[in-house]
């Protein structure tokens, strides 16, 4: 049975007005505009720093943090690619995540702030996380580094794995897949029949955000909808998606499509839930990230 947070959930999302804001791709885009003019705080919040190891450096000129356990026991690393349709920056609830992640898996969680688009696109972005993903695996070996991302972080650390594959590198310890957009395009089909029931995302919003990442690329190259991409050699993924949530059309071709290769997929359908559900604050969340936990530790 659902719990009564996750019942909470849409209307309060609803109430938050993000639809209303995807519903137009130039709502979607006059809210890029006004952040690009006034970025919104990248920093983990104080919370965090008091209860965590937080590091930080710059890598390619970009922040990178690495969260760890206060009393510095780690057994991996997490690379954390937080979502926000690639124009939003990471969100108190991702340094929420993150911060349960490296205690309860005891990981060291790598997290880098990507320049956002239209400030920097696919063609530069999936290789410079790959280069930063491929330096830590220099350092402690294959075994011990994954890729987790939600949303549109959930699609580029699919890419990433992708492009790691391509350099020749062994699979990872694990990619995980948290209501991932895997496809820019906003064109299957059903999408049309979810998006009732989606309190939070809208096709022409994110479309126009994809546009913005995209670049000069077109919308089916893997780079930028990575359910186009090869599926040989990825290693372990593990995948998780509500039903309400307009992105399971991705998931659910994506599924399909690792089931025909033979792909070593755990695919986790959340009913009637929302989009990003594994890292919100509700129990589903909860039994969620015990799985995520699982996957990377």
């Amino acid at each position: 049975m659902a719990s009564v947070i996750s019942r909470l959930a849409p209307l309060i999302i609803a109430l938050r007005g993000s639809k209303r804001m995807f519903l137009s791709s130039d709502r979607t885009l006059a809210e890029v505009a006004r952040l690009s003019a006034a970025p919104a705080r990248h920093e983990p919040p104080a919370r965090l720093v008091r209860t965590h190891s937080v590091e930080r450096a710059e890598v390619n000129g970009w922040p990178v943090f690495t969260i760890a356990r206060r009393d510095g026991v780690t057994e991996g690393t997490v690379v954390y690619l937080h979502g926000g349709c690639y124009v939003f920056e990471i969100d108190p609830v991702h340094w929420s995540f993150i911060g349960k992640l490296a205690n309860e898996a005891g990981v060291s969680v790598i997290v880098p702030i990507m320049p956002l688009a239209p400030n920097s696109t696919a063609n530069t972005i999936v290789p410079a996380v790959a280069d930063l993903v491929a330096a830590r695996i220099a350092e402690v070996g294959v075994d011990r580094v994954s890729i987790v991302g939600d949303s549109a972080g959930g699609g580029m650390a699919l890419a990433v794995a992708m492009e790691l594959r391509d350099r020749g590198l062994a699979p990872l310890h694990a990619t995980v897949l948290i209501s991932p957009w895997l496809d820019i395009s906003g064109t299957d089909p059903q999408l049309a029949v979810i998006a009732p029931r989606d309190p939070w995302l809208a096709v022409p919003g994110t479309r126009a955000a994809g546009a913005l990442y995209r670049g000069d690329l077109p919308e089916d190259d893997w780079r930028v909808s990575p359910i186009n991409g090869s599926l040989d050699g990825l290693g372990a993924v593990t995948m998780f998606s509500g039903t309400r949530d307009i992105l399971n059309a991705d998931a659910e071709r994506f599924a399909a499509r690792a089931t025909a290769v033979g792909l070593n997929l755990n695919y986790l359908v959340g009913e009637g839930m929302l989009h990003v559900y594994p890292i919100l604050p509700m129990p589903e969340g909860d039994a969620a990230r015990a799985i995520v936990v699982d996957a990377v530790a």
